[in-house]
């Protein structure tokens, strides 16, 4: 999803979350300013299916939640609130969330170029804030590539980019270490039209 302006009103987080509720899009909420999501592109969309859909039943077996795009995620009770591309919580005490999901596993995100910065940068400042998160996953939509931020049993974050990293470059696999989760790139990007980007001169 890209960020568009942000709105001129301030807002506590509980006169946020009344306010989303009644409104026709999402908004993002980021220290008392709401910020309107505008609509992402098709190989977005696809993208994120794609990997729902490889991923759904092998996380009901697990007993975690997924969602996508609609799912608010709450980095603590005083915002920020995030609407990631998609959201794993294992956590029993997301089993019954209604409002955001406060613990989440594995946060996944589709690059566009008018938020990659942001989600690279000062998004990621935010999610690092919460203590169950132990993977952030950026997918490119413009060509084949995904950066996977992991934490280290000494809470280190530590970058694995595919395919890259690949263990087989020429049929490389996407590791989704925090859910026990491994998929071909080529599921990934099944049917995903990538944008003709320009010869490098």
């Amino acid at each position: 999803m890209m960020v568009a302006n942000p709105q001129p009103q301030r807002m506590t987080p509980e006169e946020y979350l009344g306010w989303e509720a009644e409104q026709p899009i999402k908004h993002e909420y980021i220290e008392g300013q709401v910020y309107g999501m505008a609509g992402g592109t098709l190989p977005h969309n696809d993208i994120i299916l794609n990997l729902y859909s490889q991923l759904r039943s092998h996380l009901r077996s697990k007993g975690c939640r997924s969602n996508v795009a609609d799912v608010k995620v709450r980095i603590s009770p005083a915002g920020p609130y995030f609407y990631p591309d998609m959201v794993v919580s294992c956590d029993e005490r997301d089993r019954q969330a209604t409002d955001a999901i406060c613990y989440p596993i594995l946060l996944i995100e589709v690059l566009s170029p008018s938020t990659a910065g942001f989600d690279r940068g000062d998004k990621f400042k935010y999610y690092r804030r919460i203590p169950t998160l132990q993977e952030y996953v950026l997918i490119d939509a413009e060509k084949v590539g995904v950066d996977c931020y992991r934490k280290t049993s000494t809470g280190r974050w530590e970058l694995t980019a595919y395919p890259e990293h690949a263990a087989n470059p020429e049929n490389p696999v996407l590791d989704l270490v925090s859910v026990d989760f491994h998929c071909p790139l080529a599921f990934v990007y099944e049917a995903v039209e990538l944008p003709q980007l320009p010869e490098t001169l």
